[in-house]
């Protein structure tokens, strides 16, 4: 075991990974004189999607859920902090966005990654052990900290059949800015029926006439291209309230929840769907390009073949869901694999990885968001959007990143939490005939009822 060197740096928290969760602890921690922090990461400078920024690409959140309004509105950090301090805030309100440009936010996360210099780019954690506190061992140096908060995000995700393919010309939309240039004229397959899928669909489609593909088909495991659940009572779900109650369901019963409302999180934004329909409308019927355009939804791919025959040329094998007996096959020349994100590894945790509680391949975490693990109560590690099976499909959105900071920092600073906002208009948890109070249900309409049917079970 490490030996803790008391001459090394030490911290009362360290964070590895400073994406949006990270940056939103780190933003509500600056200047916070009672907790000496550093966040570090390993990429050389701040990215978020970077290779996915396509022009028109908006934020399917409010500007609200930024790194700290919704728990501190008087943060330095706060995406109008960012406007004014760049000098367009009247600019931005001129420009009466509907939705913000999604550059715009990648841009205002990165202004609040330079401007905290306890942010730290170019440095790799290797490993992290525990004497007393926690010991972690980058590429540059060892330092400590009392407690840890780890959010390193997510990592591209492809079917196992496809990673032996992956190149120039069968890439994750990762890489989509860098590799889709050589597209003209060929027969493209875009892989995913999110948003991310639709985005860029609707960039092959909008390319100029010397860059468009000669065929573009987008395939979907789901029945349709179907729109996010934006709507009002959909978005109580991501409200602390809400998340709260999804945490103390069953696992069984969460695992059912989240399928059923993905659509509220990984649904497509109405206006890209308008605008794929348009450009479908007018390659069609008012331009006559000539381009075949395939919309493929409610298939599973199935597997991907290089051809036997010509160079460059793939097959890609697909089932229709509801006639799975009957294999479908598309010759390509190049695929997109919108298919999303999955967890990205913490072996740096491999040294304490016996000590700490997991299940269904999460570490479990408390109210805080503190993994419960065998060591002192006063030593932490706080697990950033990597608990989805126990918080929900909020956990990896920016909904619920001010919030979950402000959780970590009362653990932190041994302090009583601030009082949570207005519970959810929605009575999520079931009712027991003690629980039917004029306190509990307020001024709701039926409130009689409910206590008379109460009282008389």
């Amino acid at each position: 075991m490490d030996v803790v060197n008391m001459e090394m740096e030490h911290y009362h928290l360290v964070g590895i990974g400073a994406g949006p969760a990270n940056l939103s602890l780190a933003a509500l921690l600056h200047n916070n004189e009672k907790a000496p922090n550093l966040f570090i990461d390993q990429k050389q400078q701040f990215s978020w999607h970077d290779e996915q920024m396509l022009d028109g690409a908006t934020l399917q959140v409010s500007i609200f859920k930024d790194l700290a309004s919704l728990s501190d509105p008087t943060n330095r950090f706060t995406f109008l902090s960012y406007l004014h301090d760049q000098g367009r805030i009247y600019h931005f309100l001129n420009a009466q966005f509907a939705q913000v440009p999604r550059r715009e936010f990648r841009n205002y996360l990165a202004w609040a990654a330079e401007k905290n210099e306890n942010v730290i780019f170019g440095e790799k954690v290797l490993h992290i052990n525990f004497n007393d506190a926690f010991i972690i061992k980058t590429n540059k140096r060892t330092i400590t900290a009392n407690n840890i908060a780890i959010g390193v995000g997510t990592q591209p995700w492809v079917p196992e059949f496809a990673k032996p393919h992956l190149g120039k010309e069968n890439f994750h939309i990762c890489e989509y800015l860098q590799k889709s240039s050589n597209l003209a004229g060929k027969r493209v397959a875009v892989v995913g029926g999110g948003q991310s899928g639709a985005e860029v669909f609707l960039d092959l489609l909008s390319r100029p006439f010397h860059e468009r593909p000669s065929q573009i088909c987008w395939i979907s495991r789901r029945r349709n291209f179907s729109p996010i659940d934006d709507s009002t009572f959909t978005n109580d779900t991501f409200i602390p309230d809400y998340s709260n109650y999804f945490n103390q369901l069953p696992p069984s019963v969460r695992n059912k929840t989240i399928k059923e409302n993905i659509l509220t999180s990984d649904g497509i934004s109405e206006h890209t769907l308008r605008a794929i329909y348009q450009k479908i409308y007018y390659s069609r019927f008012v331009d006559n390009d000539g381009r075949a355009i395939g919309l493929y939804p409610n298939r599973s791919v199935l597997d991907i073949t290089p051809s036997k025959d010509i160079a460059g040329e793939w097959k890609l094998t697909l089932i229709h869901n509801d006639f799975p007996e009957q294999p479908e096959a598309l010759e390509i020349d190049a695929v997109v694999w919108a298919t999303g994100f999955s967890p990205a590894s913490k072996d740096f945790l491999a040294p304490l990885k016996e000590r700490l509680r997991s299940e269904g391949g999460e570490y479990v975490v408390d109210d805080d968001f503190a993994v419960q693990w065998d060591g002192p109560a006063n030593r932490n590690i706080f697990m950033q959007n990597g608990v989805r099976g126990q918080r929900g499909l909020p956990d990896v959105n920016l909904s619920l990143n001010a919030w979950r900071a402000q959780r970590i920092v009362g653990r932190l600073l041994d302090k009583a939490q601030p009082k949570e906002q207005l519970s959810s208009f929605i009575t999520w948890k079931g009712l027991k005939p003690d629980d039917v109070t004029e306190s509990t249900v307020s001024s709701l309409i039926g409130f009689d009822t409910l206590k008379v049917m109460s009282n008389g079970r």
